[in-house]
């Protein structure tokens, strides 16, 4: 009888990990934490504390998208490398890493484009925008960077002529920062980067020939 209510406790954690993963690939929400914690109001468990690791929260999205986007999430997903790929171009002089979910493959329609950039200057990112008379939002972003916690300014602009041009968001470290990638936020470890050439790769190894 002991086994009951762990089983019950992990079919609870595994549908509040799938409603996250919904919840993320409909585009409604980004963030791990929000998605969990919606989720599990949604299904009636919003005081629970067996909630799903960000880790099984991701499993479950690549899923989500393998059983039910199987049609358009790849086409999606090229097409956000692309446009990672014209930024990066655009960006060359800051050696642009791409990060998240566009370089991790789990990207779709309503996913951001996220870029690290590296100068000790960061209005200098601001200037090559205004240059190009490319509108933007500046603000700033909170990354775990080993021990603590590190806001670092960051920059949000659409690119591309399409009516509803994919959101980019480069966020700017200092020089010395490439040596170190902040805490991905799905398990804790050095968030992966990949430089220009490493896109231009992925989307080759996909069948697409790369700007």
């Amino acid at each position: 009888m002991a086994s009951t209510p762990r089983r019950h406790d992990q079919a609870m954690r595994q549908s509040i990990a799938t409603e996250a993963a919904r919840l993320m690939s409909d585009g409604a929400l980004t963030d791990f934490h929000h998605a969990k914690r919606k989720a599990a109001a949604r299904l009636g468990a919003a005081d629970t504390r067996n909630l799903p690791r960000n880790e099984e929260i991701e499993a479950a999205l690549r899923e989500h998208q393998r059983l039910f986007e199987a049609d358009h999430q790849p086409r999606e997903l090229a097409r956000l490398r692309r446009v990672a790929l014209e930024v990066m171009a655009a960006f060359e002089d800051f050696r642009p890493r791409l990060v998240g979910p566009v370089l991790t493959g789990t990207a779709g329609s309503y996913s951001r484009v996220t870029l690290h950039l590296f100068s000790d200057t960061p209005e200098a990112i601001a200037f090559r925008l205004m240059d190009h008379h490319h509108p933007f939002d500046e603000g700033e972003v909170e990354l775990r960077m080993g021990e603590t916690e590190q806001r670092l300014p960051s920059f949000r602009f659409p690119w591309g002529e399409e009516e509803n041009p994919p959101e980019v968001e480069v966020v700017v470290f200092p020089e010395r920062g490439i040596r170190q990638a902040p805490a991905s936020p799905v398990d804790g470890q050095p968030m992966a980067r990949a430089s220009r050439e490493a896109v231009a790769e992925l989307l080759a190894g996909e069948g697409e020939s790369p700007a």
